[in-house]
């Protein structure tokens, strides 16, 4: 089975992510409507316990959440808005695919940087004046502001893949210089810092993708998540429990975590 896990193999009925979500979701409204005859707690209970077991075949704990709770969620929003049309729950659906497309789903969930995370930083990375900094997937800013208010003195730019954040970010944080694209396609050579907060499952992406790209004396910023087999410069606890760690690429195959 070349290392498949459980939870992959089983998966392999559904659709790329969104789209499972949606049909666990109408597995669960399927439920709920054979089992009518139990009575309408006995087939809701029904329905939400099939949604709730198939979440955990997700690997992902944000998708798990996602999943689990789209049933009891939209039992909820139909039962406060009385004849409403059933299908009313999947708009929020289409909403989250606008703001957060398809290819978005394979990175980083939609969580912003803590307020004050990287106010430490220019103590441990400094930079002269004009540096250019980017924040690689800056969601709707958080990172951005945080980056400003660390480095008032540098060029401070994000991108998004998501056009609607990235429209977002640019409002919120007039700043910074905030772009639509795709961050693994950008140069990080030319940046100075290169910030991201992303999934562990990314780490290992964006070191490799640092040591080959940006020079050793630059700074590579991740919160949350460690790069695996790689001990970082500094780093520090926020009061939410989150770790900030700093690193320097290393233009040295050795350095790189192994896949």
């Amino acid at each position: 089975m070349s290392g498949a896990t459980p939870s992959r193999t089983w998966l392999r009925w559904l659709t790329p992510w969104p789209l499972s979500a949606l049909e666990v979701w109408v597995l669960a409204w399927v439920v709920h409507q054979l089992l009518q005859p139990w009575g309408p707690i006995g087939a809701w209970l029904a329905a939400a316990g099939v949604g709730a077991a198939l979440a955990l075949m997700f690997a992902a704990r944000w998708r798990r959440l996602i999943v689990a709770l789209g049933f009891p969620v939209s039992v909820l929003a139909l039962g406060s808005q009385g004849a409403l049309p059933a299908w009313l729950w999947l708009l929020p659906l289409a909403l989250l695919w606008w703001l957060y497309p398809r290819r978005s789903w394979s990175e980083a969930p939609l969580f912003p940087t803590p307020a004050g995370a990287l106010q430490p930083l220019p103590g441990h990375a400094p930079l002269a004046p004009g540096a250019r900094v980017l924040d690689a997937g800056c969601g709707v800013g958080d990172g951005l502001r945080e980056l400003v208010r660390a480095y008032p003195q540098a060029a401070v730019e994000g991108v998004e893949w998501s056009r609607p954040l990235a429209w977002l970010a640019r409002l919120r944080v007039r700043q910074a210089r905030v772009r639509q694209g795709d961050l693994w396609a950008d140069d990080w050579g030319a940046f100075a810092l290169v910030y991201v907060f992303q999934r562990p499952e990314s780490m290992p992406r964006v070191w490799a993708k640092a040591c080959a790209e940006m020079p050793p004396d630059r700074w590579l910023v991740s919160l949350d998540f460690a790069v695996p087999e790689v001990e970082a410069v500094v780093s520090w606890a926020l009061p939410s429990g989150q770790l900030v760690r700093v690193y320097r690429p290393v233009r040295n195959a050795a350095a790189m975590p192994p896949k």
